[in-house]
């Protein structure tokens, strides 16, 4: 594992050094080497494009969940690669995010049939983890964490699915909520938030993270390809991610898991991106699903350096890395 650690440690992409630094190596965020390396993020040329879109207002000229470019996206993606907390200067997308999720047109939507509330759980659960982890947070915020809360289905997650015969939460819809109530108790010490990301991490850990029924929109083999980013996408390596974050990746229901990302790994010691869910296309804003960077590529012989360094966030947490 020292070479291809040492490898990602010379990246051209200080985001792929931050995740290897914090994550894998244990690095603390308040050192002052660390500090240097997010202001280099800052400055860097993927974060330069991520926010190029911005107007004079300081707002991103698209609903926030145009994908993948929206407001509530590159927040998302700024927030994972380790964007430095505590910039004001993106207030104005914070902004935007808080009028699209709070607006009557968003809450209307908001329906409870057969005693369960179908909403996309993954949009609310999606802000509350940025905004926390951005340190741009404020009372609103703690809003988006009672709707999670007050939502949680009784088996432990969310699912949007409006048809009254659906019983079981989503995959797609819990996993993100999940990450964020995590993030919140932790931060918090909400104890109840807590006590919600452990009823949902059962969804999860239940199923040994990838044993899921198929269904005509999604495949087994979807879940089990590695990709970055996910967006709101669900894979094995995100879901390790998110048990890892909330601690509960020492469960013994993730092993089977583990031992398929083990599989994964390349002869050089790094993991590919198997599939990916964005179309890299700076200038075409009709794109659905552009993106203003492009994270990687996909490749079966060669790493990806963003899935390597969550990856082995994944097996060091788990005891798995030497």
């Amino acid at each position: 594992m020292n070479s291809i650690i040492d490898k990602l440690l010379n990246s051209n992409e200080p985001s792929v050094r931050f995740k290897v630094l914090v994550n894998v190596l244990g690095k603390e965020l308040q050192s002052v080497e660390i500090i240097k390396l997010q202001q280099e993020i800052k400055s860097s040329l993927r974060v330069r494009l991520l926010l190029s879109e911005r107007g004079k207002d300081g707002k991103i000229p698209f609903h926030p969940y145009r994908k993948w470019y929206g407001a509530h996206w590159v927040l998302a993606s700024l927030a994972d690669i380790g964007y430095p907390p505590g910039d004001e200067s993106l207030i104005p997308l914070r902004e935007q995010v808080y009028e699209w999720l709070f607006s009557s047109e968003h809450e209307n939507k908001i329906k409870s049939i057969e005693g369960r509330v179908r909403r996309c759980a993954s949009q609310e659960g999606n802000a509350l983890y940025y905004l926390l982890s951005l340190d741009l947070a404020d009372n609103r915020t703690e809003e988006l964490a009672e709707r999670l809360m007050k939502w949680q289905w009784p088996d432990g997650g969310w699912n949007c699915d409006k048809n009254p015969k659906a019983i079981n939460s989503s995959f797609m819809e819990s996993l993100i909520p999940l990450r964020g109530l995590a993030l919140h108790g932790k931060l918090t010490g909400n104890r109840y938030a807590k006590k919600v990301a452990r009823n949902a991490s059962e969804i999860f850990l239940k199923r040994k993270i990838f044993e899921i029924k198929p269904t005509k929109r999604w495949r087994k083999e979807d879940f089990i390809k590695l990709h970055y980013p996910c967006y709101w996408h669900y894979d094995i390596l995100f879901g390790l991610k998110v048990m890892a974050e909330a601690g509960f990746i020492d469960d013994e229901r993730c092993y089977d898991a583990l031992k398929l990302l083990e599989s994964k790994r390349l002869p050089d010691g790094g993991f590919p991106a198997e599939g990916k869910y964005y179309r890299s296309a700076q200038n075409n804003k009709k794109t659905t699903g552009r993106s203003l960077v492009d994270w990687g590529g996909t490749s079966k012989k060669h790493m990806n350096e963003f899935v390597t360094s969550d990856a082995l966030y994944v097996l060091k947490e788990s005891g798995r890395l030497a």
